[in-house]
Protein backbone atom coordinates (compact mmCIF):
# COMPACT_ATOMS: atom_id res chain seq x y z
CA UNK A 1 0.00 0.00 0.00
CA UNK A 2 1.34 3.37 -0.96
CA UNK A 3 1.59 6.15 1.84
CA UNK A 4 0.87 9.19 -0.58
CA UNK A 5 -0.69 8.66 -4.28
CA UNK A 6 -1.03 11.38 -6.48
CA UNK A 7 -4.06 11.08 -8.47
CA UNK A 8 -4.24 13.05 -11.73
CA UNK A 9 -7.28 12.40 -14.16
CA UNK A 10 -5.82 13.94 -17.70
CA UNK A 11 -7.90 14.47 -20.49
CA UNK A 12 -5.59 16.29 -23.55
CA UNK A 13 -3.44 17.72 -21.17
CA UNK A 14 0.04 17.41 -22.62
CA UNK A 15 0.90 21.25 -22.20
CA UNK A 16 0.77 20.80 -18.60
CA UNK A 17 1.39 17.45 -17.59
CA UNK A 18 4.76 17.60 -17.24
CA UNK A 19 5.32 20.15 -14.82
CA UNK A 20 2.08 19.27 -12.66
CA UNK A 21 4.29 15.93 -12.08
CA UNK A 22 7.71 17.83 -11.51
CA UNK A 23 5.94 19.86 -9.13
CA UNK A 24 4.33 16.89 -7.53
CA UNK A 25 7.48 15.10 -6.94
CA UNK A 26 9.27 17.82 -5.30
CA UNK A 27 6.69 18.43 -2.71
CA UNK A 28 6.39 14.79 -1.84
CA UNK A 29 8.92 13.18 -2.93
CA UNK A 30 7.23 10.01 -0.85
CA UNK A 31 4.73 9.68 -3.16
CA UNK A 32 3.18 7.58 -5.94
CA UNK A 33 2.20 9.77 -8.89
CA UNK A 34 -0.66 8.26 -10.98
CA UNK A 35 -1.85 9.55 -14.62
CA UNK A 36 -5.34 8.30 -15.24
CA UNK A 37 -4.87 8.67 -19.36
CA UNK A 38 -9.15 9.46 -20.64
CA UNK A 39 -8.92 8.89 -23.95
CA UNK A 40 -6.25 11.63 -24.67
CA UNK A 41 -5.07 12.04 -28.87
CA UNK A 42 -2.10 14.90 -27.56
CA UNK A 43 0.24 12.31 -26.14
CA UNK A 44 -0.65 13.09 -22.29
CA UNK A 45 0.21 9.90 -21.62
CA UNK A 46 3.97 9.68 -23.07
CA UNK A 47 4.58 13.10 -21.52
CA UNK A 48 3.71 11.71 -18.04
CA UNK A 49 5.37 8.17 -18.66
CA UNK A 50 8.88 10.72 -19.55
CA UNK A 51 8.28 12.20 -16.63
CA UNK A 52 8.37 9.25 -14.24
CA UNK A 53 4.72 8.77 -13.67
CA UNK A 54 2.40 5.46 -13.29
CA UNK A 55 0.12 5.76 -16.40
CA UNK A 56 -3.10 3.63 -16.49
CA UNK A 57 -6.10 4.38 -19.26
CA UNK A 58 -9.76 4.89 -18.69
CA UNK A 59 -11.94 4.10 -21.66
CA UNK A 60 -14.89 5.40 -20.82
CA UNK A 61 -14.99 9.14 -20.88
CA UNK A 62 -15.57 11.11 -18.10
CA UNK A 63 -13.97 12.30 -14.95
CA UNK A 64 -16.09 10.48 -12.51
CA UNK A 65 -15.32 7.39 -14.35
CA UNK A 66 -11.81 8.18 -14.18
CA UNK A 67 -12.25 8.48 -10.50
CA UNK A 68 -14.36 5.75 -9.48
CA UNK A 69 -11.39 3.38 -11.59
CA UNK A 70 -8.40 5.09 -9.74
CA UNK A 71 -10.34 4.54 -6.33
CA UNK A 72 -10.84 0.77 -6.79
CA UNK A 73 -7.75 0.45 -8.65
CA UNK A 74 -5.65 2.07 -5.76
CA UNK A 75 -4.69 1.28 -2.16
CA UNK A 76 -2.95 4.30 -0.40
CA UNK A 77 -3.07 6.01 3.35
CA UNK A 78 -3.42 9.16 1.62
CA UNK A 79 -5.08 9.41 -2.14
CA UNK A 80 -4.48 13.48 -3.35
CA UNK A 81 -6.50 14.28 -6.09
CA UNK A 82 -5.51 17.31 -8.62
CA UNK A 83 -5.98 18.12 -12.06
CA UNK A 84 -3.74 18.23 -14.48
CA UNK A 85 -4.02 21.67 -16.13
CA UNK A 86 -1.41 23.14 -13.90
CA UNK A 87 -4.05 25.26 -11.70
CA UNK A 88 -3.00 24.31 -7.84
CA UNK A 89 0.10 24.34 -6.69
CA UNK A 90 2.30 21.58 -5.24
CA UNK A 91 3.43 23.62 -2.41
CA UNK A 92 -0.31 23.11 -0.64
CA UNK A 93 0.30 19.32 -1.37
CA UNK A 94 2.04 17.91 2.08
CA UNK A 95 -0.47 20.66 4.54
CA UNK A 96 -3.02 18.36 2.86
CA UNK A 97 -1.75 15.17 3.18
CA UNK A 98 -0.82 15.17 6.36
CA UNK A 99 -4.30 16.05 7.77
CA UNK A 100 -5.20 13.44 6.17
CA UNK A 101 -2.17 10.65 7.56
CA UNK A 102 -1.78 12.67 11.14
CA UNK A 103 -5.34 14.02 12.01
CA UNK A 104 -7.31 11.64 10.31
CA UNK A 105 -10.03 13.75 8.52
CA UNK A 106 -11.54 12.05 5.77
CA UNK A 107 -11.34 14.66 2.75
CA UNK A 108 -9.65 17.71 2.32
CA UNK A 109 -11.13 20.05 0.49
CA UNK A 110 -8.68 22.65 -1.28
CA UNK A 111 -10.63 26.34 -1.44
CA UNK A 112 -9.22 28.35 -4.63
CA UNK A 113 -12.57 30.43 -3.56
CA UNK A 114 -11.31 31.99 -0.37
CA UNK A 115 -7.70 33.16 -2.40
CA UNK A 116 -7.53 34.20 -5.83
CA UNK A 117 -9.74 31.90 -7.80
CA UNK A 118 -11.91 35.30 -8.62
CA UNK A 119 -9.09 37.42 -9.66
CA UNK A 120 -7.57 34.72 -11.81
CA UNK A 121 -10.61 33.11 -13.21
CA UNK A 122 -11.87 35.70 -15.72
CA UNK A 123 -14.99 33.35 -16.93
CA UNK A 124 -17.27 35.24 -15.93
CA UNK A 125 -20.22 32.08 -15.98
CA UNK A 126 -17.63 30.15 -14.09
CA UNK A 127 -17.70 31.71 -11.13
CA UNK A 128 -21.38 32.70 -10.51
CA UNK A 129 -21.75 29.12 -11.18
CA UNK A 130 -19.40 28.06 -7.94
CA UNK A 131 -21.14 30.91 -6.20
CA UNK A 132 -24.35 29.66 -7.10
CA UNK A 133 -23.64 26.03 -6.63
CA UNK A 134 -21.58 26.72 -3.34
CA UNK A 135 -24.39 28.61 -1.20
CA UNK A 136 -27.13 25.98 -2.78
CA UNK A 137 -25.41 23.11 -1.13
CA UNK A 138 -24.96 24.56 1.91
CA UNK A 139 -28.20 26.06 2.08
CA UNK A 140 -29.85 22.78 1.64
CA UNK A 141 -27.44 20.38 3.85
CA UNK A 142 -26.90 23.28 6.48
CA UNK A 143 -23.28 23.61 6.56
CA UNK A 144 -20.48 25.87 5.17
CA UNK A 145 -18.44 24.66 2.85
CA UNK A 146 -16.50 27.25 1.21
CA UNK A 147 -15.49 25.27 -2.27
CA UNK A 148 -17.68 22.44 -3.61
CA UNK A 149 -16.29 22.12 -7.24
CA UNK A 150 -12.21 22.28 -6.60
CA UNK A 151 -10.71 19.25 -8.01
CA UNK A 152 -7.64 19.73 -5.45
CA UNK A 153 -8.90 17.00 -2.29
CA UNK A 154 -7.09 14.78 0.06
CA UNK A 155 -8.85 11.46 0.69
CA UNK A 156 -8.37 8.85 3.41
CA UNK A 157 -8.36 5.20 2.49
CA UNK A 158 -11.50 4.87 4.19
CA UNK A 159 -13.14 7.75 2.20
CA UNK A 160 -11.99 6.51 -1.13
CA UNK A 161 -12.81 2.60 -0.51
CA UNK A 162 -16.70 3.59 1.02
CA UNK A 163 -17.46 6.24 -1.27
CA UNK A 164 -20.39 4.96 -4.44
CA UNK A 165 -19.05 6.77 -7.65
CA UNK A 166 -22.50 7.36 -9.46
CA UNK A 167 -21.24 10.43 -11.65
CA UNK A 168 -20.10 10.62 -14.66
CA UNK A 169 -18.14 13.68 -15.45
CA UNK A 170 -17.47 17.01 -13.99
CA UNK A 171 -20.22 16.64 -10.95
CA UNK A 172 -17.97 14.03 -9.34
CA UNK A 173 -16.74 16.97 -6.88
CA UNK A 174 -20.25 17.87 -6.12
CA UNK A 175 -21.39 14.45 -5.27
CA UNK A 176 -18.02 13.64 -3.03
CA UNK A 177 -18.98 16.57 -0.87
CA UNK A 178 -22.82 15.89 -0.62
CA UNK A 179 -21.59 11.84 0.40
CA UNK A 180 -19.48 13.67 2.80
CA UNK A 181 -22.07 15.74 4.58
CA UNK A 182 -24.70 13.25 4.52
CA UNK A 183 -22.00 10.60 5.76
CA UNK A 184 -20.56 12.25 8.64
CA UNK A 185 -17.40 12.35 7.35
CA UNK A 186 -14.75 14.41 8.80
CA UNK A 187 -14.15 16.93 6.73
CA UNK A 188 -11.06 19.94 6.59
CA UNK A 189 -10.42 22.82 4.77
CA UNK A 190 -7.31 24.45 3.61
CA UNK A 191 -7.11 27.88 1.36
CA UNK A 192 -4.86 27.50 -1.66
CA UNK A 193 -3.64 29.66 -4.45
CA UNK A 194 -5.14 29.65 -7.51
CA UNK A 195 -4.06 30.54 -10.93
CA UNK A 196 -5.86 29.91 -14.70
CA UNK A 197 -4.66 27.81 -17.08
CA UNK A 198 -1.24 28.85 -18.63
CA UNK A 199 -1.43 29.54 -22.38
CA UNK A 200 -2.21 26.92 -25.02
CA UNK A 201 -4.01 24.59 -22.35
CA UNK A 202 -8.04 24.38 -23.02
CA UNK A 203 -10.40 24.06 -20.49
CA UNK A 204 -12.40 20.64 -20.92
CA UNK A 205 -15.28 21.90 -18.54
CA UNK A 206 -18.50 23.94 -19.99
CA UNK A 207 -19.85 26.19 -18.16
CA UNK A 208 -23.70 25.45 -19.31
CA UNK A 209 -24.07 22.22 -19.89
CA UNK A 210 -21.96 20.98 -17.27
CA UNK A 211 -23.19 23.68 -14.90
CA UNK A 212 -26.90 21.94 -15.47
CA UNK A 213 -25.91 18.82 -14.85
CA UNK A 214 -24.36 20.06 -11.48
CA UNK A 215 -27.25 21.05 -10.75
CA UNK A 216 -29.07 18.25 -11.62
CA UNK A 217 -26.55 15.78 -9.83
CA UNK A 218 -27.65 18.47 -6.20
CA UNK A 219 -31.36 17.99 -6.94
CA UNK A 220 -30.80 14.08 -7.34
CA UNK A 221 -28.63 14.22 -4.28
CA UNK A 222 -30.86 16.33 -1.89
CA UNK A 223 -33.54 13.49 -3.44
CA UNK A 224 -31.61 10.64 -2.29
CA UNK A 225 -29.98 12.08 1.08
CA UNK A 226 -32.82 14.49 1.93
CA UNK A 227 -36.19 12.86 0.83
CA UNK A 228 -38.66 14.13 3.71
CA UNK A 229 -37.39 17.60 2.95
CA UNK A 230 -37.26 17.25 -0.74
CA UNK A 231 -40.89 15.54 -0.52
CA UNK A 232 -42.43 18.30 1.89
CA UNK A 233 -41.10 21.46 -0.51
CA UNK A 234 -43.30 19.51 -3.12
CA UNK A 235 -46.29 19.09 -1.09
CA UNK A 236 -45.98 22.73 -0.19
CA UNK A 237 -45.96 23.41 -3.42
CA UNK A 238 -48.30 21.91 -4.37
CA UNK A 239 -50.40 22.92 -1.78
CA UNK A 240 -50.09 26.92 -2.34
CA UNK A 241 -51.12 26.06 -5.74
CA UNK A 242 -53.83 24.58 -5.15
CA UNK A 243 -54.96 27.20 -2.53
CA UNK A 244 -54.06 30.39 -5.57
CA UNK A 245 -56.88 28.29 -7.51
CA UNK A 246 -59.85 27.74 -4.65
CA UNK A 247 -59.76 31.04 -2.87
CA UNK A 248 -61.56 32.45 -5.90
CA UNK A 249 -64.35 29.67 -5.79
CA UNK A 250 -64.71 30.11 -2.53
CA UNK A 251 -64.98 33.62 -2.35
CA UNK A 252 -67.59 33.14 -5.55
CA UNK A 253 -69.44 30.91 -2.97
CA UNK A 254 -69.88 32.75 -0.05
CA UNK A 255 -70.80 35.78 -2.72
CA UNK A 256 -73.20 33.75 -4.74
CA UNK A 257 -73.98 30.38 -2.90
CA UNK A 258 -72.85 28.68 -6.00
CA UNK A 259 -69.63 27.38 -7.21
CA UNK A 260 -69.98 27.92 -10.85
CA UNK A 261 -66.06 26.39 -11.54
CA UNK A 262 -66.66 23.36 -10.66
CA UNK A 263 -62.90 22.18 -12.99
CA UNK A 264 -61.47 24.40 -11.01
CA UNK A 265 -62.36 22.77 -7.59
CA UNK A 266 -61.86 19.29 -8.99
CA UNK A 267 -58.29 20.74 -9.53
CA UNK A 268 -57.51 21.61 -6.27
CA UNK A 269 -59.02 18.46 -4.79
CA UNK A 270 -56.16 16.60 -7.48
CA UNK A 271 -53.67 18.75 -6.30
CA UNK A 272 -54.01 18.46 -2.35
CA UNK A 273 -53.88 14.85 -2.94
CA UNK A 274 -51.00 14.88 -4.82
CA UNK A 275 -49.20 16.74 -2.28
CA UNK A 276 -50.58 14.30 0.85
CA UNK A 277 -48.87 11.50 -1.44
CA UNK A 278 -45.99 13.77 -1.92
CA UNK A 279 -45.57 14.39 1.68
CA UNK A 280 -46.32 10.54 2.63
CA UNK A 281 -43.92 9.55 -0.01
CA UNK A 282 -41.38 11.72 1.97
CA UNK A 283 -41.98 10.10 5.00
CA UNK A 284 -41.42 6.51 3.85
CA UNK A 285 -38.19 7.35 1.94
CA UNK A 286 -37.24 9.11 5.06
CA UNK A 287 -37.04 5.54 6.88
CA UNK A 288 -35.82 3.82 4.53
CA UNK A 289 -33.13 6.74 4.15
CA UNK A 290 -32.56 6.23 7.77
CA UNK A 291 -31.85 2.74 7.68
CA UNK A 292 -29.22 2.78 4.88
CA UNK A 293 -27.21 5.43 6.68
CA UNK A 294 -27.48 2.70 9.53
CA UNK A 295 -26.26 0.46 7.20
CA UNK A 296 -23.69 2.44 6.14
CA UNK A 297 -22.00 2.67 9.58
CA UNK A 298 -22.17 -0.86 10.01
CA UNK A 299 -20.60 -1.83 7.48
CA UNK A 300 -18.20 1.15 7.91
CA UNK A 301 -17.20 -0.60 11.43
CA UNK A 302 -16.66 -3.78 9.25
CA UNK A 303 -14.55 -2.01 7.29
CA UNK A 304 -12.10 -0.83 9.57
CA UNK A 305 -11.95 -4.02 11.46
CA UNK A 306 -10.79 -5.62 8.06
CA UNK A 307 -8.42 -2.39 7.68
CA UNK A 308 -7.44 -3.66 11.34
CA UNK A 309 -6.84 -7.19 10.59
CA UNK A 310 -4.64 -6.05 7.66
CA UNK A 311 -2.38 -3.80 8.85
CA UNK A 312 -1.82 -6.66 12.11
CA UNK A 313 -1.04 -9.38 9.17
CA UNK A 314 1.38 -7.25 7.16
CA UNK A 315 3.47 -7.22 10.87
CA UNK A 316 3.03 -3.34 10.99
CA UNK A 317 5.02 -2.39 8.06
CA UNK A 318 5.47 1.35 6.57
CA UNK A 319 3.28 2.16 3.96
CA UNK A 320 5.44 1.58 0.70
CA UNK A 321 7.61 5.10 -0.62
CA UNK A 322 8.68 6.09 -3.51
Amino acid sequence: MDKIAVLIPCYNESTTIGKVIRDFKRALPEAVIYVYDNNSSDGTDEAARREGAVVRYEKKQGKGEVIRTMFRDIDAHCYLMVDGDDTYPAEDAEKMSDLVLDKGIDMVIGDRLSSTYFEENKRLFHNMGNRVVRKLINLLFTNNIRDILTGYRAFSYRFAKTFPVLSKGFEIETEMTIHALDKNMHLDNVIISYKDRPQGSVSKLNTFSDGIKVLKMVAKLYRHYRPFSFFRIIAVILILLSAVFFVPVLGEYFRTGLVERFPTLIICGFLVVAALQSYFSGLILNVISTNQKQQFELSLNQFEEYKSMQDKEAGGNEPKTV
